[in-house]
């Protein structure tokens, strides 16, 4: 197995994230500082800051669903005041599955299943994140109509997407890309600011009543489609 999907899958981050703590030589296999595309052997001891670290077994795995307030960044560094992973405080290692900015709300799934947050965070999966969006100012059917077709941003132009206005400033719209701040950007390119931003779902988890700051795990059936549509046999 590669390194960073040991690292990965023993919980401690995201296959992306793996890849920077070998970068940052913060893993070992038997002691030597670990390389990006290592294998790892039966047998063989690796270790994350110098503490030994092992796979866990598949029915102990942890999933989250998580109402993320405004002013709640997503990342494992525990030096950030605002980290989601100390305001979730959860008894094992865990990592958020993509990214909510700090400025937006509503659901975001936490981990420590390596395989899975880097399947669900791949494009080519296809998978569906909806959003309800507030503006600054009256929607016009021709905004609706040019978000859907694809917008230039960050070099590139976005994948059609679905959206529908829901009110004189509000819209729902449904990704299956993930790029940085995309709705804000989106929006902005539009000459549209956006003033809240709330995820609904992400495929068929949806945030439903979930109060706002309360995390529950997932129930069993929700866990076996997940793993089934991300395409992970247990």
């Amino acid at each position: 197995m590669r390194i960073n999907r040991y690292v990965a899958q023993a919980g401690i981050s995201s296959r992306r994230g793996a890849d920077r703590l070998i970068d940052e030589g913060r893993i070992t296999i038997n002691g030597q500082v670990a390389v990006t595309g290592a294998q790892v052997q039966e047998g063989d001891v690796v270790a994350f800051d110098g503490v030994a670290i092992s796979l866990p077994r598949e029915d102990d795995r942890v999933y989250i669903a998580f109402n993320k307030p405004v002013g709640i960044t997503c990342t494992s560094d525990r030096r950030r005041k605002d980290n989601i992973i100390s305001y979730i405080n959860y008894p094992k290692r865990i990592f958020t599955v993509g990214r909510l900015d700090r400025d937006s709300r509503g659901l975001i799934l936490l981990t420590d299943d390596g395989d899975l947050a880097y399947r669900l965070t791949r494009t080519e999966y296809g998978h569906e994140k909806e959003y309800r969006v507030t503006v600054d100012k009256s929607i016009t059917p021709s905004f609706i109509e040019s978000i859907q077709k694809g917008v230039p941003i960050l070099d590139t132009v976005t994948m059609p997407c679905r959206a529908w206005q829901t009110g004189d400033k509000e819209f729902g719209i449904i990704l299956t890309q993930g790029l940085n701040r995309q709705i804000r950007r989106m929006c902005e390119h539009f000459r549209y600011s956006v003033t809240d931003l709330v995820r609904t779902r992400i495929m068929h988890i949806a945030l439903g009543s979930q109060p706002v700051g309360i995390w529950r795990e997932l129930t069993p059936k929700e866990t076996e489609e997940l793993l089934r549509l991300s395409r992970i046999k247990r």
